[in-house]
């Protein structure tokens, strides 16, 4: 198993920026991919971002190009999500996802975290 805990979420104004980091642990080896998803209550799940762990590989939504940024350090199981620009459409409930394979912002993934909450006022 592994076991996904997200940090960094919070409340704030339109145009500024917010870091999620989220450590992963356990059975770490089991998953090439890592990514974000949102959801809004009461709507479906839109993939954010996803990187892949062993090489370069990084992948967004059309909706945060260009604004995102995922990144991870290895050395302590973690990975980012670098949030510029954030407007209200960007408001929802963030979580932390690994998976095997493939690795594409529609992944299915296999694990996730409990999520952060990110709210953007304008």
């Amino acid at each position: 198993q592994v076991q996904l805990v997200e940090s960094g979420g919070g409340s704030v104004q339109a145009g500024t920026s917010l870091r999620l980091s989220c450590a992963a642990s356990g059975a770490t080896y089991m998953n090439n991919c890592m990514g974000w998803f949102r959801q809004v209550s009461g709507e479906g799940r839109e993939g954010v971002a996803a990187i892949w762990l062993r090489g370069t590989g990084t992948y967004y939504a059309d909706s945060v190009k260009g604004r995102f940024t995922i990144s991870q350090d290895n050395a302590k199981n973690t990975v980012y999500l670098q949030m510029n620009s954030l407007t209200p459409e960007d408001t929802a409930m963030y979580y932390c996802a690994a998976e095997r394979w493939p690795c594409t912002v529609a992944t299915n993934w296999g694990f996730r975290g409990q999520g952060t909450q990110v709210t953007v006022s304008s």
